[in-house]
């Protein structure tokens, strides 16, 4: 029986791999996917090095009416920016001194009681740039699990987050301006890493993708970023491929050619796989991030790709890939300033495909921002056994390994949208 899928035990499984022999590409059909949950049998090793498999997510119905935006801001550039999403809601605006409090007991129980005053079913987090911190979230995460007595989650929640005024006012008109995508107009695109001959997992992400996508009668356009030490691995085969080759390991791309860069721009759906640290993602740095795009929704599986400027946890030196992690400005920051409105993506060391896809199939079952953030995170927190004074870290924090690392998802953007209309074949 699963007790924990830990990220910790997936990279040890994908570095064995890296002294196999070169693999070929296989591109599974969704279908035969392993979904997972506590119950499930141990999927076999091909399975986890490959990242083959799909977190069976968990929903949990909301009692709540109101829509919630817990903040603690107090300068009026953003306060004038959450009143107006508040209005447009119909909301409640639930103001404290310092969302940091959530990290302490006490804190967490008088935002408990206010919480169950409101009878929230949406909550938008508005942190400050120096609230949006690990244990913050965990804190928070901890209070909506106590909302009733079950352990999962008890509201959709949803992060607004932006690295100053300005761009926070620009993300709250885009959200409170977003149409819903028809299936009819959808525009997606895959972008995979490939670091070696041997791993090539995320390349079959795009893939399985593409596939995924062709079975709804929609294109995907893919770019594929291959590092040094992948110049003779596998590719993918079809129409609007660009297989990039690049000549050190530290190059990170920042421009395209026209055609690829043509087909980013109009991208309404961007789906990455493949490695990070902050600033970079699957290989694309943050300069090579498309201004006046249409990208809208962005999902990457990348490790810190929502990196916090202020973190609560010990300093990583190096990330899965052997890349070193330097103090820069988060991807899911940059992309939110320059016109997404909906990013998934993680604070620390991300499982990747696994648990993303299960989000993106839930928004193209029609469910909100909100539902699919929630059932993600029930999903882990039965996975995991997580239970009520478990999800704050102890400080001072002195390992590497951190078992509430598999509940640092993110996902920014107003819990209520939904980012596609429902998708039928």
């Amino acid at each position: 029986m699963i007790r924990s899928l830990s990220f910790v035990l997936l990279v040890s499984l994908v570095f064995q791999s890296l002294r196999l022999e070169a693999q070929t590409l296989d591109l599974p059909p969704l279908t035969d996917l392993p979904r997972i949950d506590r119950e499930s049998p141990r999927p076999a090793a091909s399975i986890l090095r490959n990242s083959a498999f799909i977190l069976k997510m968990k929903s949990h119905q909301v009692s709540g009416k109101s829509y919630v935006i817990l903040t603690d801001h107090d300068s009026p550039e953003f306060l004038s920016a959450i009143d107006k999403l508040s209005a447009y809601r119909n909301g409640k605006i639930l103001r404290l001194d310092d969302l940091g409090s959530v990290t302490n007991v006490g804190g967490r129980t008088s935002l408990q009681e206010r919480l169950l005053e409101l009878d929230p079913k949406y909550v938008a987090i508005a942190p400050k740039i120096d609230s949006y911190r690990e244990n913050v979230l965990l804190g928070l995460w901890e209070v909506f699990s106590s909302l009733d007595q079950d352990p999962l989650i008890d509201v959709y929640p949803g992060i607004l987050l932006a690295p100053n005024a300005e761009s926070f006012q620009r993300l709250i008109d885009r959200s409170i301006n977003y149409q819903t995508i028809s299936q009819k107009s959808l525009r997606p695109m895959a972008i995979s890493q490939v670091p070696s001959v041997v791993e090539t997992r995320s390349l079959q992400k795009a893939g399985i993708l593409r596939e995924m996508f062709a079975g709804y009668g929609i294109s995907t356009p893919t770019i594929a970023v291959y590092t040094p030490a992948a110049k003779n691995a596998a590719k993918l085969e079809g129409k609007d491929l660009w297989n990039i080759h690049l000549t050190s390991k530290g190059d990170y791309l920042e421009t395209l050619s026209t055609k690829p860069d043509r087909a980013l721009k109009s991208a309404q759906l961007v789906v990455m796989h493949g490695h990070g640290i902050p600033g970079m993602s699957c290989s694309i740095d943050i300069n090579g991030i498309p201004n006046q795009s249409a990208n809208r929704i962005v999902l990457t599986g990348s490790c810190f790709s929502a990196v916090p400027v202020k973190s609560d946890l010990p300093r990583l030196s190096s990330a899965p890939g052997g890349y070193k992690v330097d103090a820069r400005p988060a991807f899911a920051m940059e992309y939110l300033d320059r016109g997404a409105v909906i990013f998934f993506g993680h604070m620390r060391l991300s499982s990747g495909f696994p648990h993303l896809f299960p989000v993106l199939e839930n928004w193209m079952q029609g469910e909100s921002v909100g539902v699919a953030y929630q059932e993600l995170l029930n999903a882990i927190i039965d996975m995991r056994g997580f239970r009520a004074g478990e999800f704050v870290i102890p400080t001072p924090v002195t390992q590497r390994g951190i078992r509430q690392n598999t509940m640092l998802y993110v996902i920014f953007g107003d819990p209520a949208i939904k980012p596609l209309e429902k998708m039928e074949k």
